[in-house]
This record gives C-alpha cells, structure tokens and sequence, in this order.
C-alpha cells in the first residue's frame, strides 16, 4: 500500500532530527576520510615503481640470475645508454662535448661514481657512452636530469638517452598523466553523461562526489599498505585503479539513484523510499562488488609481480567504491530527497506499475519483443556474437618488444634505433650468466657459437675472473637490441645450450631474458587464472541465484560475448589500429575486468527477474525486470565504457588495449548480452531456469 505524501508523513510520529542527524553525521565521516586520504590520490606515484623490479616474475630464471648478479657487480645501478649520431662522421668535438656535458654529473646524488668514454662505431657516424643511474629514489628523475646535460648538442649532431634507464624515464612520463588527465577525462566524460541520463544539474555531481570519495579512501588505503611493503605499486596498476573506481562506484550510485527514483513514484515519503530502494539494492550491489572483488583477487596466483599487486590494488578500490555508494550516496539523497531531481522530480502516483512499464515505455517495448520471439533472437544473437568469437583465435598475444609499448615516438625509442644501426644493439644492457667456475670455458665458447651473439667473455677484475662462491658470471652482448623479440628469441637459444653442460648448473639473466620470463610466466599466469576465474564467479552466481542453470547460462553468455570482444579486437588492432601484436597479460586483464564486470548486469537484472518471478512468474519477471532495468543498465554499462576508455589518454600500447577491450565487451554485454541474449533463453527455458530452487518447480504460473 502507499504511503502518504511527505508533508502528511511528517506528522507520523517519526522523529524527524533522525532524519537528518543520521545522514549528517556520515557527510561529515566521509568529509574526513576525503580530507585525511584524498591528497594520497596525487601521491601515489611517489611509492609507484615502473622498474623492472616491478614486472619481474617470482620464481623464473632470469629473477634467480638477478639476485646472483649482485655478487659479482653493483646491481644498484640501471644503465643509461648516450647514443650521439652524425651522419657525416663523429668529430673529436663531438666526443668532447659528450665527455664534457656528462663529466660533471658522475659521483653526483643517483650517478654512479664513473662513467665510461664515448666509444666510435666501427662506421664512424655514432657513439655512444654509458652512464650508470642508481636505482634508490627516482632514476626516472635522474636520467632526466642526464637529458638536461645533453640538451644541446653541437649543431648537426643527434643525441638520445636509450637503454633500461631510458626505458623508465619514459615510463615514468607516460603515466605522469595519471594523477591528473586521467581524473579529468574520465570525470568529464561520467558527469556529461550523467547529466544527459538525469537531465539534472544537481544529481550527476552528488554521484561523481561519491566516486571522488571512494577513489581517496582506496588511495590511502594502496598507500598506506605501499609504504608498509605490504603492496608493490607500478604505473598500470594506479591506473586501473583509478578508473575501476570511478566506473564500478558510478555503476553502484545509477543502480541505487534508479531504485530510489521508482520508489519515490509510488512512495510518498522519500526515507521510506529510500530505505526501501536501499534495501533491495544492497544485495546486487553487494553480490556484484564480491564478485569483482573474487575475479581480480584471482591474480593472486599469478607469479608476475605487476599481475599479483593488482589484484589487491583493484579489490580495494571495488571495496571503497561499494563502501561510498551504499553509505555517503544514500546520506546525501536522504538529505535532498526529491530535489536531488531538480528540475525532473519524480512526482508520488501511487497507482503507478513501475515494472509493468507505464513509467519505462522504450524498456517495456523491447521486452515485449523479446518475449514475442525469443527463441529466434537467442539463436540470431549468438550466430552474431560466434561470427565474431571465431576471429578469437587469430589474435595475436605472444608478445612485444618493449620498444612496442609506447603510442607515439619517446627518445628510448629513437635512441635504440640508432644503436641498432651503428652497434650490437645489446651493447650496454648485456645478458648475464651465472655457471660453475669449472665450466666457464665451455660456458663462453657454446655461447659464442649461438646466432645472435656478438661477444662472451667471463666478468674479470684486474685481468682474473671474478669467483663468488665457486661461480663466475659471463656477459653476453647480443647483435639485437636488448629490448627486442628477436633478442629474447637468442636467450632461448643460449639456455638451450648452456643447460645441458654437465656440472655447469648455468644460469640465463639480464635484460632479454626478463622480458622472455615474463612474456613466458604471463602466458602461463593466463592458462591458469581464466579458468580459477569462472570458477570462482560461478560459485558466487549458484550462491546469489540459488540456482545451476541461471548461472551457468549466464557465464556461458559473458565467455560467448569475451570471446566475440576479442575476435573484433583482433580484426582491429590488425587492420586499421595497426598495433604490433599485444602482451599476453592483456587479454588476461580483459577477461578478468570482462568477466567480473560484464556479470554485474546479469547480476543486476537476473536478481530483479528472480525478485519478480516468485510474483509474477519467470516469463513476466524477466519482462518486468528487462523493463525496470533497462534504463539503469544500459546506462551504467555506457558510463563504464566510457571511463575504461579514458585509459587510452595514457600513451602505452598495454593500457591502450586494455582501454578498447574492456569498453568494447561492456557495451557488447550490457547492449546486447543483457538485452537479447540473457531474457530471450532464459524466457524460452522458463521456469527451469531456477533449477534446482522452488521456483523452479513452481507451476501456479500459466505463463511459464
């Protein structure tokens, strides 16, 4: 039964200072958790790490190499590599003035003590020089300041800062735009849309605020537990971790701002409509943080180091995001109540049928035709989405160069190239390995046998090997440059030959073979996780639903609708994005954020059709909660895309493809998978749907 409007209300008896203490008192907790945590948000890429140290997988060979190296030299210490070209010959002005500018830097705070000389190329038009950038405090700033001394060049002479410190100089810049042109597009993009969905000045503010207060709170949570070492921080991590924020927060606020708005039509008082909306929000909302909490915590099992800190970076920011949207959003609308609207108020009619779909016409219309014919527009759905699922295959994941990974041209990129002309291009960032004393010899002469190797000579001091606890290590200088595929391909051409050496108990390391171990552990990690992935969610969707069919059917729509994300993906990044391939963590991240987030509309829809059909039946339960969903849905999947999105302002190749597939698969799954697919089989199955719960055996309902 209705309720009375809200000025007849106010003389129930209730006492109104409640009404407005209550909601007061958690503003003002949230106002402090925004003023104690907010200012981490900008200080999160103070305890971020871009070095390889970051990336580096836990258990590979390359990682036990690294850990060895550091008793045969200073592994403090990442090289900077000059590389100074002039076309007509290098002049001996020329490696002056590259002694010259560079001179007075060594020995300086985060330069090693020495630098070498500028050596010639053996054509006469390069040299180059090595600078060691320590790696304590920021060796992005450090090498800048190396580009600053270098700035200036004799006139007709090119000079470039390349090598692993350039490397992350240029990492470092690239996710420079983190803090703030990441914020700002994506909170421009969310409020635009909100206010074209609210069409209210006032509403799409209360719910951007919400995210702003969530994203501090997981801030200065990541950065507390960064500072404690209980988290490792990279670039791509804060990242994600702001827009998963800001989209999975929205997301919440447009469920609950959508209930709410239904109640206030047939509920006079807007606490109660509140506290209804409330209440039959909180279960979606919840079953859709824990199951993109479950999904991203996965990447616990994963044995690269950027993979397993994401997974509790992101699960955080989805704990702050559910925290702000049931509690500060819903103080706030207590205390505007239906001026929150303004100018579009939901007026009281108590004799509205919100489900029925006389306040969401468009929505009751595509239900209706959906249920008209849903056998064939099940069948017609999913022959498009296996039309795009079968170009799955020829997506290409195994790998890039770590040259590939910026969008755009950056100096350590140029500078490789350069090397590459006039040197082997490993020089500088040579590949380590670490063997028995004994076998050295055999060692070094299998390695210089293997194609791509320019030079292996045992690591000496004063003219003697250097020994560590029977151990030597050989430095190994490939043709290619360190960064390459092809430079990973010749490490899996030296481990071939070094392992099998008896008594040699050899080690493969160095720059190229942490790139090979991780692209390997990668490929490995996206084996593993996928599948402990639809496992975890479907556990979590038998739980919500009560239900086997209803949720295997729902992760077999989500898997078709990824599979079909690819398969587009992959016809795009070939053809007109021209993209050199993809990492294999990238499609590991979109199924994980696909998955987790693509679930959350069937969460949201399937969990009102199931409140539905106990009244209705399962037939016009699903038109009752395809029409009362519709709106909410459709626009929080366009909200998400949009914020996914917004990570392609980051010039990276991985965040770039990230951005596309994830933005791509959440508007396949909240526009078609949500709208066609989910309704038109689960109405064609019927009841049954709900095996094995009650519902499923209930036969009161002539529609099912």
């Amino acid at each position: 039964m209705a309720t009375k409007p809200d000025e007849v209300a106010r003389g129930t008896g209730r006492t109104t200072t409640l009404r407005w203490l209550i909601p007061a008192l958690v503003l003002l907790g949230w106002l402090v958790i925004g003023g104690v945590a907010g200012p981490f948000a900008g200080k999160l890429s103070s305890v971020s790490t871009n070095s390889n140290s970051a990336f580096l997988p836990a258990s590979a060979e390359s990682t036990r190499v690294n850990d060895l190296l550091s008793d045969f030299e200073d592994t403090d210490f990442l090289p900077a590599i000059v590389i100074a070209e002039r076309t007509s010959g290098i002049t001996p002005q020329d490696l002056a003035s590259l002694s010259q500018a560079t001179a007075p830097l060594a020995g300086t705070e985060g330069f090693g003590p020495q630098f070498s000389p500028p050596i010639r190329s053996d054509d006469g038009q390069a040299a180059q020089l090595i600078v060691p950038i320590s790696t304590d405090g920021e060796p992005a700033d450090t090498t800048e300041k190396l580009r600053d001394a270098l700035a200036n060049p004799p006139d007709g002479l090119t000079v470039k800062v390349t090598g692993p410190a350039g490397q992350v100089a240029d990492l470092g810049e690239a996710f420079g735009g983190i803090d703030g042109l990441l914020l700002l597009v994506a909170g421009t993009v969310v409020i635009a849309i909100l206010i074209v969905v609210y069409r209210s000045p006032i509403l799409p503010f209360v719910v951007v605020i919400s995210a702003v207060f969530a994203l501090s709170l997981a801030s200065g949570a990541v950065y507390f537990l960064t500072k404690q070492g209980a988290l490792e921080l990279n670039g791509q991590s804060q990242g994600i971790l702001f827009i998963l924020v800001f989209g999975a927060a929205t997301d919440y606020a447009l469920l609950l701002v959508s209930r709410f708005r239904e109640e206030l039509i047939t509920t006079g008082d807007t606490y109660d409509a509140l506290r209804i909306a409330w209440r039959s929000t909180i279960e979606p909302v919840a079953a859709s943080a824990g199951t993109v909490i479950a999904g991203v915590l996965c990447l616990l099992l994963s044995d690269l180091n950027s993979n397993r800190s994401l997974g509790p970076v992101a699960a955080l920011g989805i704990a702050a995001s559910f925290l702000a949207s049931m509690t500060f959003l819903p103080a706030a609308l207590a205390l505007l109540g239906r001026a929150a609207f303004w100018p579009m108020r939901p007026r009281f009619t108590p004799d509205a049928d919100v489900e029925g779909g006389s306040t969401h016409r468009f929505w009751r219309r595509i239900a209706d035709a959906v249920a008209a014919r849903p056998r064939t527009i099940w069948i017609g759905t999913l022959i498009i989405l296996l039309v795009g699922a079968a170009f799955a295959p020829t997506f290409r994941a195994d790998g890039v160069a770590s040259t590939d990974y910026f969008l755009g041209t950056v100096e350590s990129v140029q500078g490789a190239d350069i090397q590459a002309r006039h040197f082997d291009a490993g020089s500088g960032s040579p590949t380590w390995i670490i063997t028995d004393q004994q076998s050295a010899a055999a060692v070094t002469d299998a390695v210089r046998g293997v194609d791509g190797v320019a030079n292996a000579q045992v690591l000496q001091q004063g003219g003697t090997p250097v020994v560590r606890d029977g151990k030597v290590a050989v430095e190994v200088t490939l043709t290619d440059n360190a960064e390459s595929l092809a430079a990973q391909d010749t490490v899996e051409r030296i481990r071939d030959v070094v392992h099998p050496i008896p008594g040699a108990d050899a080690l493969v390391g160095g720059t190229s073979a942490v790139d090979l171990d991780t692209r390997t552990t990668a490929i490995h990690d996206r084996n593993l996780i996928i599948p402990v992935v639809l496992l975890v969610v479907l556990a979590i969707l038998i739980l919500l639903l009560r239900s086997v069919v209803a949720p295997v059917l729902l992760l077999a729509t989500t898997v078709v609708s990824f599979a079909a994300t690819i398969g587009v993906s992959s016809l795009l990044f070939d053809g007109p994005f021209g993209f050199p391939g993809a990492d294999p963590v990238v499609p590991l991240f979109a199924f994980v954020f696909l998955v987790a987030l693509g679930i959350d509309y069937n969460i949201f829809l399937m969990t009102r059709v199931r409140e539905e059909s106990r009244i209705h039946g399962t037939r016009d339960g699903m038109i009752r909660g395809l029409t009362a969903t519709g709106g909410v849905i459709t626009s929080a999947g366009v909200v998400l895309a949009a914020t996914f999105a917004a990570l392609a302002v980051i010039p990276l190749l991985f965040l770039a493809q990230v951005a596309f597939l994830v933005a791509f698969g959440v508007l396949v799954d909240a526009l078609v998978v949500r709208t066609l697919l989910v309704p038109a089989l689960t109405i064609d199955i019927g009841r049954r749907v709900w095996w094995p719960s009650t519902l499923s055996r209930d036969r009161s309902k002539s529609t099912d």
